[in-house]
Parts: C-alpha cells; structure tokens; sequence
C-alpha cells in the first residue's frame, strides 16, 4: 500500500550505482587495459551499452512484476517452474559466489599491496579468507548495513573516484588514448567483456521493487540512471589510468593498477587513498552480497520460493546458507587468478542476462515493452559470451576452468537436487507476488468500496485510474489510482485507513496520487 513504500529515487539509484561499484572496478581495470590498451575506455562503453540495453528488460518486468525474487522471479515468468529455471536460479547463485570471490581477492591485492608495497600471495589469501570470514560472522550474529549507510558509503565511492578522475586529468599522458595505441576489435570487446560483472549489480534494484515511491516512474529512472552514471564513471576512470600508466606497469601491478594509477599525481598519498577506497568498496560490497542478493538466491534454492517469514533485517534460516556461501568464496577466490574469476563471473551474468532480456521479449504484450530492444539485448548477450569463451579457448584455455567448473558443476549438482529431493521452484517465487496477481484481476470490487469511503470525506473527490493499469489488467504490477480532491490533505492523513477499509493489505501493490482540484 502507498503509505508503506519508503523509497524514494535516490534510495533506488544508489542501490543500484553502490550494486555495480562494489569493487569490480578496482579489481579488473587492469585486465581491461592489457586486452584493449588505449581502447580501455571503449571497452567499457561497449559492456555498459549491454548493461543499458538489459536495464530496459529489468525495468519494465520490475513494473509488471514487482518482486523480492527480483532475476530469480523474471526467469520462473518467462519459462516457468521447471528444472531449465532451477538450474538458472542455481548459476545465479553461483555467479554471486564468484563476485564474492572477486570482491575479496581485490580486497587481498589491495590489503597486501597496502601493507607491504607490494603482492605478497600468502598475505593476500590469508586477507582472503580473513575478510570473508569475518562478513560471515558478522552475519551469524544478524548484524545488517543500513540503507542510509549504503547510501553515505556508494556517495563516498563516487566522490573518490571522481576526484581521482579530475586530479589525473592534469598528469595523464592522453596520447596513450590516440587509435594508434588501439588493439584489435576482437580483443576491444573481450577487454569489455572479460570486466562485464563489473556492471552486474543494477539488478539489484528489482529486489525492492515493491517498496519503491510511485514504482511505474521511479524504477526506469532508477534503473537507467544508475546504468549511466557508471558507465560514464568507468570510461572516465579507465581513460585517466591508461593516461598515467605504461603497459609494463599495468602488467606488473594489474591485480591494483587503479591505486598505482594514483601515484603519479598524488604519490603515495594516492597510492593509499585509493587502497583505502578499494578496501571500503570491496568490504562492503562483500557484506552486502552475503547478505542480500545470495541470500535470496540460497533460500530459492532450497525451497523453491520465499518464505513467508523472510525478513532483510535477519538472517532467518539462513545459517546453513551463510557457512556453505563462506566456504565456496574461499576456494574459488584461494584456488583461482583474478582472470579465471572475472570470465567466470562475467559469462554467468551473460547467461543469465541473456536469459532475462529473453524473458521481456517473450512477455513484451505484459510488461508494455518494445520487444526488439530487449531482443537486440538478447542477442547481444549471446553473441558476447560466445566470443568471450571462443577468444579465451583460443588464447588462454586455463582461464576457462572456473567457466567449466560452475557451468558443468551447478548443472550437475541442480540434476542431483531436483532428482533426488524432488524438490521444483515454487508457481511465484514470492508469495505476495501471487496475492498482488490476484488482487488487481479482482480490482473492481476494491475499487468500489474505496470510492464510497473516499466521497464520506468528500463527496466532490474524482478518481480515476493511471499508470499501466489503463492498457489493461494483464499489464499492471501495480493498480495506479489518481485522486483528485479538494481537501487533498485531508485525504493524504487518512489515506491509510481508508485503503484498509477498501480491503487492501499492506502487501498489495496499490499506488494512490492524492493531487488538489
């Protein structure tokens, strides 16, 4: 109900600009550098247009579908509960194991290269291991970052990369940018997509989707600004560290070339503050992983849909999860290259993105879409992952373990499970996604009791109904009333009332506008 949704444009916007600079910058620019070299920036123009295009799908199912199992949700709408769906729900999760494995070996590179000067293997493993483990326990204890902190921290990030961004302007050699200085276009678009899970993280904005302020315009904007906004961040960012980096040091210190990237204008001032930057990044975004979207995903795992009981603010039944998540991060990040984690990762949100703009081009007459952008989207995805193992195969087969070993094992493992335990994902992954359904098929009769209470208080008020909900039921997430009244604050304080009078819940999607006559 209205007088439940909290947040606002900026709240949405940051989780999903805080989501996508989680520490994926930091740790995989220089991996993009020595495939793409001067063409860094292009490179990652390249996977933030993917990304862009992808936001579209996520938004209009977010609209039509508004779900706490956000991706998991979409994929069970657009192919229906069965094994092809458990198995993508289980790759997602796997996938958020390799970003938590990403996020804490560039917190290990940073932490030992703080430290010590410089990479020292066995101090970073044992940060590796130090850093998940203590996320963990801080989660066993039920401990949480608040909204308004995650809001301070994503700002915070924004703020020293952007002043990284203009001091690097007046030392950077800018004719290392020049074509000349450009790879091939095949290497150009593996640079930008080796570092795709870069951009993984917008996604999260679907999570909340239900307690978003007047959801049918706030969440494209949400979606499509914070896409933006990263990527002119990432080409901005890249551009100034190939400017002041030679190719010898990007290849020497790539696993922490953005701190490096700092010294030439701020020494090793910059050297620390950037460290420090990507300590705070990478820390947080490992909290927020362990207990946000992965949570999720474990617990659709398990038992094939969200329980009633689920709460963001506890981990309930989910300790089990927690150790098994804790566990897999530390092999995958102790057991493989910052190479072997980032193509994994970047082909499992491929996959799975390739999957979702599936889903919105097949639902199109739903979710009120234009099919063919999410299609072109589609096939981008597709295309993008096939060069990406094809160029890998060709030139480095030992970057493909860890595509092998999650693609092959979580298919293998879903089999088992699904065989075994019998168990399927649930007809709505969220139960109040279900009711919310059912409600706006049936919203006559609601209708016509809020509008007999509504004329009691005043009897000149006009209502009528806005949003998606005008094309018809079959393509409104939420029921948009529009109320006109001339005692628009007298409404606005007894709003709540009358929807409970009406017959809403709190967990009905209904979105009422109170303007003055």
């Amino acid at each position: 109900m209205e007088a439940k949704k909290k947040i606002g444009f900026w709240e949405a916007y940051s989780i999903g600009v805080g989501g996508m600079i989680g520490g994926g910058i930091f740790a995989v620019l220089g991996l993009t550098i020595l495939l793409a070299k001067g063409a860094a920036p292009v490179a990652f123009l390249f996977s933030g247009l993917i990304a862009l295009l992808t936001s579209y799908s996520y938004a209009k199912l977010s609209v039509r579908y508004p779900s706490e199992g956000g991706t998991v949700e979409f994929l069970v709408r657009g192919f229906g509960n069965n094994l092809f769906s458990s198995y993508l729900n289980t790759l997602l999760l796997a996938s958020y194991v390799i970003m938590l494995s990403l996020y804490s070996y560039a917190f290990g590179s940073y932490g030992s290269a703080l430290l010590l000067g410089h990479e020292v293997t066995l101090v970073k493993k044992a940060l590796i291991v130090g850093v998940v483990s203590f996320f963990a326990f801080i989660n066993f204890l039920g401990a949480y970052v608040s909204g308004k902190a995650e809001d301070i921290m994503v700002f915070a990030k924004l703020g020293i990369l952007l002043f990284f961004s203009a001091l690097g302007f007046l030392t950077g050699d800018f004719s290392r940018l020049s074509p000349e200085h450009w790879e091939s276009i095949l290497k150009i678009m593996v640079g930008g997509l080796i570092i795709f899970l870069a951009y993984e993280g917008f996604e999260l904005i679907a999570n909340t989707a239900r307690d978003v302020k007047d959801p049918e315009k706030t969440l494209p904007k949400a979606y499509y600004a914070s896409v933006s906004t990263v990527i002119l961040v990432y080409v901005v960012v890249s551009a100034v560290a190939v400017a002041n980096l030679t190719y010898q040091q990007v290849v020497k210190y790539k696993d922490y070339a953005l701190a490096v990237a700092a010294e030439p204008f701020l020494g090793k001032l910059g050297f620390f503050l950037i460290g420090i930057a990507a300590l705070l990044s990478t820390a947080s975004a490992i909290n927020a992983t362990l207990y946000g979207s992965a949570r999720v995903s474990y617990l659709v795992a398990k038992l094939g849909a969200l329980p009633k009981s689920f709460s963001k603010k506890v981990w309930k039944e989910g300790t089990e999860g927690l150790l098994i998540l804790t566990i897999l991060t530390i092999l995958f990040a102790t057991t493989f290259n910052l190479e072997n984690i980032s193509v994994a990762g970047s082909f499992g949100f491929l996959a799975i993105f390739a999957a979702v703009n599936f889903t919105n081009f097949k639902l199109y007459r739903f979710t009120n879409s234009n099919r063919w952008i999410s299609f072109i989207a589609f096939i981008l995805c597709i295309v993008s992952g096939a060069v990406l193992l094809s160029y890998n195969l060709k030139t480095n087969p030992e970057a493909l373990k860890s595509v092998t070993v999650v693609l092959v094992g979580t298919f293998i493992f879903e089999l088992i499970y699904t065989t075994v335990k019998g168990r399927r994902l649930k007809e709505y992954i969220d139960w109040r996604l279900k009711e919310g359904e059912e409600f706006i098929k049936n919203h006559e009769k609601f209708l016509s009791r809020f509008v007999k209470l509504l004329k009691k208080l005043d009897s000149s008020a006009e209502v009528e109904l806005d949003g998606n909900i005008k094309e018809g039921k079959e393509k409104a997430g939420f029921l948009t009333i529009k109320v006109l009244s001339s005692k628009p604050e007298e409404v606005k304080k007894h709003l709540k009332e009358l929807l409970k009078k009406a017959g809403a819940k709190e967990h009905h999607p209904v979105v009422v506008k109170v303007e003055g006559r």
